[in-house]
């Protein structure tokens, strides 16, 4: 009934059931973890009025509510990197989850976590993601304004990768190789999927 893909990984269907109501997935090598996707596969919907809560649980922290499924909204995608709050899981799926029997431990260095999924009612659903804490709210952003920004950290990241290729200043004429280019664009592409554009304001 359920899909669950790791960014960056193969799919997952080895959904283990606990009951009628609670199922989940195990995702070992836990802190490589930046965004999964979650999603039903289509063979069998929900019944009328019926939803899944979808819950992350991290061995030694505790659970998580995540958000949730319903034949309205039969995926969703999940940002875990650096957004734990232990706040907001239901006693029922925390102890449904708490019993799966998952090998948390896979070396010294990691964790295997589980991605829980509990059938609720939609109107239970509704109430406990009411109660997760809101995150601060951002002042509302110029999206012309942001991208106009984006477009001069992006240039200036260029105009200093090939300054460094140059023996004096950097004039008019100056003919660059487009190898140059290439190997600029290759190595912003790494950082970008890497981890985002952040770092190019580090180099304001």
């Amino acid at each position: 009934m359920f899909g669950c893909c790791v960014a960056g990984r193969l799919l997952q269907t080895n959904l283990t059931q606990i009951d009628e109501t609670h199922a989940y997935f195990e995702l070992p090598a836990a802190s490589t973890i930046n965004h999964l996707t979650v999603f039903l596969l289509g063979t069998v919907p929900f019944p009328e009025g019926y939803g899944a809560t979808v819950h992350f649980f991290w061995p030694g922290k505790g659970f998580q509510l995540l958000g949730m499924l319903s034949n309205e909204k039969p995926s969703a995608i999940f940002r875990l990197r650096g957004t734990f709050n232990q706040l907001g899981s239901s006693s029922a799926a925390h102890t449904a989850f708490s019993n799966t029997g998952a090998s948390i431990l896979t070396s010294e260095n990691d964790v295997t976590a589980v991605l829980g999924l509990a059938i609720e009612p939609l109107v239970q659903i509704q109430s406990e993601l009411a109660a997760l804490p809101q995150p601060l709210t951002k002042p509302m952003s110029n999206p012309a304004q942001d991208a106009t920004l984006l477009a001069e950290r992006i240039v200036k990241h260029l105009f200093n990768y090939i300054s460094g290729f140059v023996g004096g200043s950097v004039t008019l004429d100056l003919s660059i190789p487009m190898s140059v280019f290439a190997k600029w664009y290759e190595i912003f592409l790494g950082k970008v999927k890497a981890g985002g554009v952040g770092f190019l304001e580090r180099t304001e």
